[in-house]
């Protein structure tokens, strides 16, 4: 352990020494190296989806679930969604320097302004995508990074490290900014959750198991993204033929990603009318019904463990509800803190959902699907944070930067 620790001091301190000119550098060369690692990407797409191919073979060998397979296969049309993103993330505003300034009584200026964070580690799973976006905005705000993949996604996350760093270094920086560990062991990871000093802000991105073990052993600050136990509430009012399209939406377009639906909540009141028909909208995916649901419809028996579980798979839960104010319960208690949805026309209901409901993100008549840094405008994410502090929801650039202030007088003390 302690040669893997000494390893990956030594990797933070070639990339702490490459970001001091990173943090002083103009929004302008910022965003020139996003656009040359961009193109660097878009260049390179022969050896990084001949990289990709080597995890997809390996994953199905290893008997990996479909709907992880999908999460971690990329293709021309991936990786031009990959690099167009980065560009999108160029175009907007800096953010950093900008701020409030204000003049005290006493004549001293105030200025507020946003700085880099400054060695951001990220852990994650097989999604290779999170490896550009990584880079992006960490790059764009001014950070430093350190990414430690899943295995799953080896190969593919290497050649887009090597592509990035390409980019970065025809753009002018150094390709230090970008760090890796030479392999992807749990000592490894372990190690870097224990780099005080040298690592700032510690992000998992993943399942519940991954996020847990961060948490418990992480000496560095932590930020909790990703476990998505997301819930739909169609209560009585609803229009039913928009809520089984919401339902289906939140649950199968892409049911492996943390926003994906994984339990449906039905008002008793129409559970008899509209459990059979999300029954045959949902026709591939298992459903696990409570005493009531199973009573109505044929499905298996859910437990109370189906409650909490994210499946990221076609597999939901279903409940049936007294009410929306059962719901929020119900819902609050088994949540992650991701995203809640009600499918409502009753305004009294929406108002106490959006009230009540403790989490992240709450939507009224709108699949969960949204929470996306990209859907909100934010351009590429770093993670769905699900936590209070310093961020929470789809943390963008300016969840990537902190403060400083910098006092101007004239020959002011303090008495």
């Amino acid at each position: 352990m302690n040669n893997i620790k000494e390893n990956l001091i030594n990797k933070c301190v070639l990339a702490k020494k490459a970001g001091k000119l990173l943090a002083v550098s103009t929004g302008e060369a910022r965003n020139n190296a996003l656009l040359a690692m961009a193109d660097s990407l878009e260049k390179n797409e022969k050896l990084i989806l001949e990289a990709n191919a080597k995890d997809i073979e390996k994953a199905k060998e290893n008997g990996i679930k479909e709907a992880m397979v999908d999460r971690l296969m990329l293709n021309s049309q991936r990786i031009k969604g990959i690099s167009d993103a980065m560009r999108k993330v160029a175009a907007l505003p800096d953010p950093l320097g900008s701020g409030e300034v204000w003049t005290r009584p006493n004549g001293l200026m105030i200025r507020k302004v946003k700085v880099p964070l400054g060695n951001i580690a990220i852990i994650y799973e097989s999604r290779p995508n999170v490896t550009a976006d990584a880079v992006c905005l960490c790059i764009k705000s001014g950070n430093t990074v350190f990414l430690r993949g899943g295995k799953e996604a080896f190969f593919s996350n290497t050649a887009i490290i090597s592509a990035l760093r390409e980019g970065l270094e025809k753009s002018g920086f150094s390709g230090d900014l970008i760090q890796t560990p030479d392999d992807t062991s749990r000592e490894t990871a372990t190690a870097l959750m224990t780099l005080s000093g040298y690592v700032d802000l510690l992000i998992p991105r993943g399942g519940k198991s991954l996020i847990r073990s961060v948490v418990d052993n992480a000496t560095v600050p932590v930020i909790e993204t990703g476990a998505g136990n997301c819930h739909v509430y169609v209560e009585k009012t609803a229009d039913l033929e928009m809520a089984a399209r919401i339902v289906k939406n939140a649950k199968m377009q892409r049911p492996s990603v943390c926003n994906a639906a994984e339990n449906l909540l039905v008002d008793r009141e129409i559970a008899n009318d509209f459990l059979p028909v999300i029954k045959k909208v949902l026709e591939g995916t298992e459903l696990r019904g409570c005493e009531e649901t199973v009573g109505i419809i044929d499905v298996a028996s859910a437990t109370e463990e189906d409650f909490f579980t994210e499946y990221d798979d076609y597999i939901m839960s279903l409940k049936v509800v007294d009410g929306y104010k059962e719901a929020v319960e119900h819902i609050n208690v088994h949540s992650t803190g991701h995203s809640e949805a009600i499918i409502t026309r009753n305004t009294e209901a929406a108002d106490y959902f959006t009230a009540n409901i403790d989490s992240a993100a709450v939507y009224v008549n709108a699949s969960t699907r949204f929470t996306d840094g990209e859907e909100f405008g934010f351009g590429a994410e770093i993670g769905i944070s699900t936590q209070r502090l310093h961020a929470r929801g789809p943390m963008g650039l300016s969840e990537m930067t902190t403060v400083k202030y910098i006092v101007v007088g004239n020959g002011q003390t303090r008495g």
